[in-house]
């Protein structure tokens, strides 16, 4: 209670005392039966009270009696019968008994509401028959007003509302029947001179008819009242649903407009809006951004900054937010608000660049609250701001973007109000409610499928409405951006690397495998996240196990167990830490091209929404795999020997330039060896070129099993191969020459079941024999040529092969 108030009731409880005790020093007692059937009339009177509307008081009908005590008793008697009525009426079926500090200030002002009124009613001024009228009608409206006003006020004082406004809405409408009372009263007065007191008595059973006929009227009114209250209610909670609904469409979040609207109702109160303005401004909160809805919403979620045409097409939304409202003819002004919520207040805004003082106040309000919380708010292209930093940013926009006076007051009240927002948000409590993972009902569970038991959604926490739409959003979202990102790479690793970042935020997982099919064999082609080792390494029959079973079906399986894998758990030492598996068909227009599998440690961790939106993306992913497979084959093929899969002449020149620029760096050696195979004509025209592919296959083969990891073999054409030997000195180069002549006679020997092939081989050195690819491969060539010349010189000499190799070896070098 303010100090005013407890002055208030203080001086009204002091000065009751002294018209009671006046009152009691001069009473000298008359009749008493009279005065004892007065008394306990006007109890009984106190007992018939009505609620006033607006605040917890009543109103009985002993002040019809006091009224009629004023004419016809002395001010002692009027005293006595109105303080006690006053208390009766106080503690008679009260909903809630009043304290004693309220007791006794409502006996008090009622005796000095009945000191006032008598004291008008004796002045000597109003004496004059001639002035009857006069009198009783000034006597009615001093005790109206003394006893209402004392009541609003102190209901003022203590609420801090205004004792005007609630003397208005309260206690005003009652005026014409204090009126009607003091009428009453002078019947009484004529009939009790007129035919005695007796008769006067008479009368009462019309004023009980007339006080219950008035209370069923004010009973009528005030369930009209609540239902207008109720029809209010029910409409400012549909539109804080829609509100919620835009809200959660937009941000991903709900509790953006609770901070809004506690804010800016707030700021609105202490700024002087008036009671039109607030409501405007309450339902302002709530829909400033229902214009939304027609900016596309790859706009609204873009992260980053808009670009011109998309900032304009933004720019539509505060115009069309206001049509929409016009058209539920709000009976405050929520409108101008909304329409005006995006102008500056240095004239940069829009729609209309008004400034300063041309934007309604509630608009500069509602785009100062506004900014803050969007900054402090968490949203799906960036992170929240701290509140005091988003502060900052409001601030160092004061007097460009938002109104001085509205930023100066959010700055000094900042910690009261979020105070009020943390505690309007604790005061929300949701529930949990299970969610049905198992299998339809009837079908025959597929390898690894399992019976699931119903999972409560993690925290235990029901997803609301507004989590629904929120991520009904962020879905489409994401399948937008899935469906982009998929086709912007024709890499595989690339493409797969996106699609798991991009599905994990829709479908979480711990583990992820992408089998593709080869033959009759599912083989991973990407692998990410736990357990990745182990299911890279895995080979698949079709229709066996979780992911071949899918592939062999195409039908999906929700919530599998991985284990069932073949060979995924043959090892006794590997300990799995996944136990349930969601899995897909990829089919294209050949059919299945392979399965993407999604594994996950807790059980039953996938839903039938998971599985939906896993549906919804496996065609598209199945097109982007099976592209990024072509894509990869096609280049292979450009870069690779498609008889002996070795590195082609292409890839030879391009992989040659990059030695030779790290070992110039590194300061080494590098040794490239051209090997040119003998006689394989002679195989090609006594066994056919079938025979002939056999043998250059084998010798690539043998070419790369004994060449180091770092070495290099390509097939530059025809019959010719090329080592790129990094670090190879002359020395063990002729070692590795006459080695490689001992493979390729062995490939001969096995493809053609005779000795009928050897190997001429020359040798170059970087940087003694060149410095580019080109000179170093001539000087190779000429070599190669002179060694072949000296193997055909010592056959014709009839040397032999254990003499010829080491001398070719050895001019290969030189």
């Amino acid at each position: 209670m303010t100090s005013q108030a407890k002055a208030y009731i203080g001086a009204v409880i002091a000065t009751g005392f002294v018209v009671i005790g006046q009152a009691l020093v001069t009473w000298h007692p008359g009749n008493l039966v009279r005065l004892a059937v007065y008394v306990a009339i006007t109890l009984v009177a106190s007992c018939m009270k009505l609620p006033l509307p607006g605040v917890t008081g009543t109103i009985s009908l002993h002040f019809l009696f006091l009224l009629i005590g004023i004419v016809n008793r002395s001010l002692p008697e009027v005293l006595l019968a109105g303080t006690g009525a006053t208390l009766v009426q106080c503690l008679w079926n009260a909903k809630r008994r009043p304290t004693a500090v309220q007791l006794i200030f409502n006996v008090c002002a009622t005796a000095v509401a009945v000191g006032a009124t008598d004291f008008v009613y004796h002045l000597h001024g109003l004496q004059d028959s001639s002035l009857w009228a006069v009198r009783l009608g000034a006597t009615s409206v001093v005790f109206f007003f003394a006893n209402t006003a004392p009541v609003a006020l102190v209901i003022g004082l203590t609420e801090q509302r205004s004792p005007a406004s609630i003397w208005r809405e309260c206690y005003f409408w009652c005026f014409p029947y204090y009126l009607v009372g003091a009428t009453l009263a002078a019947s009484f007065e004529f009939l009790s001179r007129s035919m005695g007191e007796s008769a006067a008595l008479l009368g009462l059973p019309v004023v009980y008819v007339v006080f219950r006929a008035y209370g069923l009227y004010l009973e009528k009114l005030e369930a009209e009242k609540d239902h207008a209250k109720q029809m209010a209610s029910l409409h400012l909670r549909t539109i804080e649903a829609l509100a919620l609904a835009i809200d959660a469409k937009d941000h991903s979040t709900h509790g953006h407009l609770h901070r809004v609207q506690i804010y800016a109702m707030e700021l609105g109160r202490e700024m002087g809006l008036t009671e039109s303005e607030l409501e405007g401004l309450h339902a302002a909160a709530l829909l400033h951004d229902i214009g939304k809805l027609a900016v596309p919403e790859h706009i609204i979620s873009k992260p980053g900054k808009l670009t011109f045409e998309e900032f304009e097409k933004m720019k539509v939304h505060p115009e069309v937010g206001a049509e929409i409202l016009e058209r539920v003819k709000f009976p405050y002004p929520v409108v101008p608000i909304v329409r005006a919520h995006h102008e500056k207040w240095d004239g940069t805004g829009y729609p209309f660049g008004l400034k300063e003082g041309e934007i309604p106040l509630a608009a500069r309000i509602l785009a100062t609250v506004d900014c803050l919380d969007a900054l402090a708010s968490e949203r799906q292209y960036r992170r929240a701001l701290p509140l005091r930093e988003a502060l900052g940013v409001v601030i160092a926009e004061s007097g460009k973007s938002y109104d001085p006076a509205v930023v100066a007051l959010l700055v000094r009240r900042i910690d009261e109000l979020e105070a009020k927002v943390q505690s309007a948000a604790r005061r929300e409590e949701t529930e949990g409610t299970p969610l049905e993972l198992s299998a339809e009902q009837g079908e025959e569970a597929a390898p690894g499928q399992e019976p699931a038991s119903p999972v409560v959604v993690p925290g235990g926490r029901q997803q609301d409405f507004l989590a629904s739409i929120a991520a009904a959003r962020q879905e489409a979202q994401s399948l937008y951006e899935l469906a982009q990102n998929l086709g912007n790479s024709l890499s595989l690793k690339e493409t797969m690397s996106v699609m798991a970042g991009r599905l994990k935020r829709m479908v979480p997982y711990d583990g992820m495998a992408v089998y593709v099919r080869r033959g009759d064999v599912l083989k991973p082609e990407y692998v990410s996240g736990e357990d990745s080792k182990v299911f890279g390494s895995l080979e698949i029959p079709m229709g066996q196990g979780l992911s071949g079973w899918v592939a062999e079906n195409r039908k999906p399986i929700l919530n599998g167990n991985p284990s069932v894998e073949p060979g995924y758990l043959n090892d006794p030492k590997v300990f799995s830490i996944l136990n349930s598996a969601l899995a897909v068909p990829l089919e294209t227009a050949e059919g299945v091209m392979g399965v993407l599998t999604l594994y996950k440690s807790a059980r039953d961790s996938f839903s039938k929404d998971h599985l939906r939106v896993l549906m919804a993306v496996s065609s598209k992913i199945s097109i982007a795999v099976e592209n990024a497979i072509k894509y990869k084959e096609a280049e292979s093929s450009a870069t690779t020997d498609y008889l002996t899969s070795l590195p082609n002449a292409r890839s030879l020149f391009v992989h040659l330039d990059q030695e030779l620029t790290r070992v110039a760096d590194t300061d080494t050696g590098l040794a490239v060896l051209v090997c040119d195979i003998d006689g394989f004509k002679q195989v090609n025209d006594l066994y056919g070129h079938l025979a002939g592919n056999q043998v250059l296959s084998q010798v690539a083969a043998r070419f790369r099993a004994m060449c180091r990891d770092t070495d290099y073999v390509a097939r530059m054409g025809g019959d010719e191969f090329v080592v790129v030997a990094p670090g190879l000195t002359a020395e063990r180069a002729i070692k590795k020459i006459m080695a490689l002549d001992q493979a390729t006679a062995a490939a001969g020997a096995e493809a053609c079941g005779g000795k009928f092939i050897g190997l001429s081989v020359g040798a170059a050195f970087f940087p003694m024999d060149g410095q580019n690819a080109e000179e170093l491969l001539a000087e190779a060539d000429r070599r190669m040529y002179r060694a072949k010349q000296t193997r055909k010189k010592h056959r014709s000499e009839g040397a032999s092969p254990e003499t010829i190799v080491p001398s070719m070896a050895r001019q290969a070098v030189h």
